[in-house]
């Protein structure tokens, strides 16, 4: 974990900030960014952010009657796949800490028919208020590289699952191949900020989410994480080389 409890700073992207600050600055840049997050997403990851997702909730092993946690679960991409695998006694929480992302999920989902099973929750990863043992799955998709306190959030995400359950993380990681790393460094740092500036006249946001990336923990480090949260049978699997990765463990 990078935070320093000595200076109580924190990375914001490649800048330090106080610890406390941080939450505040990344809700920023997601009240920013909310009505523009599939292009967001689009611009960041080609399209296949969308294929990504797809196999993420297709290899869950979510069940039917499954109660499930989405965190960050932002504007409902992850929540509208795994509804109709829950089945009507299933039952999903979409939380995110960001309002605004909340708002747009609830809605997007309310639009396309979703309403049964669906329940929206405000809140913070590091500090989940659900009882223990709650969840048979919870799940993160692009989030946890945002929280300031990742092990307190995976921590967290282990004490409320049942005893057998997952917990699933899609996020971007480590590209494998080295002489790949250059040009997705370039596309990163380079070209999503102009992207960013072009079409949705913010360059600043979308500079940070690059930055974010590279200042996540890679895919080894990310699964000692998870083994000392107290999960067990850890995994990863990469995706298009590593750009993303998406880590399991489970609660026994």
């Amino acid at each position: 974990m990078s935070e320093s409890k000595a200076t109580q700073t924190t990375h914001f992207g490649f800048s330090e900030v106080p610890v406390d600050e941080k939450q505040k600055l990344v809700g920023r840049v997601f009240s920013s960014v909310a009505k523009n997050y599939d292009l967001m997403n689009d611009l960041m990851s080609v399209g296949l952010h969308r294929v990504w997702k797809q196999y993420f909730v297709a290899t869950s092993g979510v069940k039917r009657g499954d109660r499930v946690l989405d965190l960050a679960g932002g504007t409902g991409d992850i929540a509208r796949l795994l509804h109709p695998r829950v089945g009507e006694e299933g039952r999903i929480v979409l939380g995110d800490i960001n309002a605004e992302m909340l708002g747009v999920g609830r809605d997007r989902l309310t639009d396309a028919g979703l309403v049964r099973g669906l329940d929206y929750v405000r809140l913070n990863a590091q500090a989940l208020p659900f009882p223990d043992r709650h969840f048979d799955l919870v799940t993160i998709a692009f989030g946890l590289r945002n929280v300031t306190d990742k092990d307190a959030a995976l921590r967290e995400m282990f004490r409320v699952l049942k005893i057998g359950g997952r917990a699933l993380v899609l996020e971007f990681s480590q590209v494998k191949a080295e002489w790949f790393r250059p040009l997705y460094d370039f596309h990163g740092f380079q070209v999503l900020p102009r992207l960013g500036r072009l079409f949705a006249n913010d360059a600043d946001s979308y500079r940070y989410l690059a930055e974010s990336i590279r200042r996540h923990p890679p895919q080894a480090e990310l699964e000692a994480m998870l083994r000392d949260a107290g999960f067990d049978r850890v995994s990863h699997r990469n995706l298009s080389g590593g750009i993303v990765a998406i880590h399991s463990g489970y609660r026994t």
